[in-house]
């Protein structure tokens, strides 16, 4: 089947021939579903923390800070096409007549197109794009007044333009501030100083595609000096891509692969769930993981500070005791002490044993414990439910008959797990402080502890045909499914993503002077 080119191929990428034949027997027989136990709530598996706990744990981690490792850990690969999908509706639909305007004015909503529009000057890209379009000799008026919504999105997303449709989210103006436009880049750089510096250096790794690498490199060459002479302090910077050799094969659908006009094989991304191989790489004794698209204005950050730190506090109390009893379990130790490990192994780690553990003898409790204990440590936010029940927090029986926690997305329900589902009080944010470093202080080898049966299978669309894509476990699903892992519940506050366009225009993202400005002053609006 594998001819000598797919050979050669495969070796440049990294890519064994075994891990095809893994993967096409994926597609054809699909992945299990997943022994979901029930929802993780308040006082069953998600902790909520009193002042009191908070402030301890900020004071511990803020007393330890000076002798860990911190890095900030970015996933910045995304491209932010995904934005403008109404936008992009627009430009290759709307034809200028009565009945295209009248079905744009009609609809009003947040997420419409008239919304973008009417509030277009609260962007914080509206300089930069008026620019561009009067570089051209033409106005915002005279766009209004022709009613050429096509031609104002266009000087957005084409490269005719300001690109941002080829741009990664990364890279694009978000906020307005009173010292300049702000990138999520330039956001998370602040970020860092707040919560992941150690003395007066911050590390900080951003996850990029190749095609960006040198624009994040550019961007931040500019202000990163700015920011490191304001604050007194170092940034260390670096980056990587998505290794080669997680992208996977693509097949039709009869599961054969798929090849290109050329013969060659069809290779696709392998998802976020790739990164774990990046993560596996970072030296740090703590790791901070949050998406790029989601940052607040400096006047909001307070909590995403706050809580940032409460969460390192908790993972270094954890780790602390966890050296300890495992220190303890590799020498004689009584009875005593093993039932008060196997108390934090299921109160402290969230791991309750088998229905057999108790008729197993001294030597395998102890092996059973190390075992459980000795693994990397996740402390992630969990944020209050206030929509549909969805991807978040639950209870899984392992392989082994353990039921531990994790993070669960609404796809890997099946129909008859939906009860549960709907009895989900918290939803992931993608809020994680890691620890991946053992007892030793080195790094566990994290492809240990992927559950391969959490991949997903979804439908594409090449050249008009469908075709298969293959996605590994995700990053905090499956991907991070054998570790450790400890649910606190956060505020909504320190959630603020940008999905959509539109979503810049949340109070959460836009200037405090722009905020109070009235909803009726419709200057340079286009509608």
């Amino acid at each position: 089947m594998l001819s000598k080119n797919d050979l050669i191929i495969l070796q440049e990428k990294g890519i064994t021939q075994k891990q095809i034949k893994l993967q096409l027997s994926q597609f054809k027989q699909g992945f299990p579903n997943l022994d979901i136990v029930r929802a993780a709530v308040i006082k069953d598996g998600v902790k909520q923390l009193s002042d009191k706990k908070i402030n301890e744990y900020i004071s511990m981690y803020e007393s330890s800070s000076t002798k860990i490792k911190k890095v900030k850990f970015t996933p910045a690969s995304g491209a932010a096409s995904r934005m403008f999908k109404k936008l992009y509706e627009v430009v290759d639909n709307y034809k200028g007549t009565e009945d295209d305007y009248l079905n744009i004015m009609s609809d009003k909503e947040f997420q419409s197109i008239y919304y973008t529009c009417h509030n277009i000057k609260n962007f914080a890209f509206y300089n930069d794009l008026i620019s561009s379009i009067e570089k051209k000799g033409i106005t915002i008026e005279s766009i209004s007044k022709k009613k050429d919504f096509p031609f104002l999105l266009k000087s957005l997303l084409d490269t005719e333009g300001l690109n941002y449709g080829n741009l990664p989210k990364g890279l694009l103006k978000f906020h307005r501030t009173y010292d300049g436009e702000k990138t999520p880049t330039h956001e998370h750089l602040i970020e860092g100083i707040n919560y992941a510096k150690t003395d007066k250096n911050v590390i900080i790794h951003f996850t990029v595609s190749s095609s960006h690498l040198n624009l994040f490199k550019d961007h931040i060459k500019i202000i990163a000096p700015i920011l490191e002479k304001d604050n007194k302090v170092k940034f260390d910077i670096s980056y990587s891509i998505q290794k080669p050799s997680t992208d996977t094969i693509a097949v039709d659908l009869n599961n054969m692969p798929v090849r290109d006009e050329n013969g060659e094989l069809v290779f696709r991304p392998g998802g976020h769930g790739a990164l774990i191989y990046n993560l596996s790489d970072i030296d740090a004794d703590i790791i901070f993981i949050k998406n790029i698209d989601n940052v607040v204005q400096n006047r909001l950050k307070d909590d995403t500070i706050k809580y940032k730190k409460t969460l390192a506090g908790v993972l270094l109390s954890v780790k602390n005791k966890a050296s300890e009893y495992y220190n303890n379990l590799n020498n004689n130790i009584s009875s005593n002490l093993i039932e008060e490990i196997e108390e934090f192994v299921k109160k402290q780690l969230f791991v309750i044993p088998p229905t057999n553990y108790n008729t197993l003898n001294k030597s395998d409790k102890i092996e059973y414990l190390i075992n459980k204990i000795n693994r990397p440590i996740r402390v992630c936010g969990m944020v209050k439910n206030e929509g549909e029940p969805g991807g978040g927090p639950f209870w899984v029986k392992d392989n082994d008959g353990s039921i531990s926690l994790q993070i669960v997305e609404s796809s890997q329900f099946c129909d008859e797990q939906k009860e549960i589902m709907q009895k989900s009080t918290h939803f992931n944010p993608v809020d994680l402080v890691c620890s991946i470093k053992d007892f030793s202080n080195n790094n566990y080898n994290l492809l240990d502890y992927i559950d391969k049966n959490t991949g997903f299978i979804s439908s594409k669309s090449m050249n008009g045909k469908e075709i298969k894509a293959l996605e590994l476990p995700g990053l905090w699903n499956g991907a991070m499914a054998k570790w450790n892992t400890i649910f606190v519940e956060v505020p909504v506050s320190t959630f603020n993503p940008v999905k959509t366009l539109n979503d810049l225009l949340r109070a959460e993202h836009l200037y405090e002077k722009d905020l109070l400005q009235s909803n009726d002053d419709n200057e340079n609006s286009m509608v």
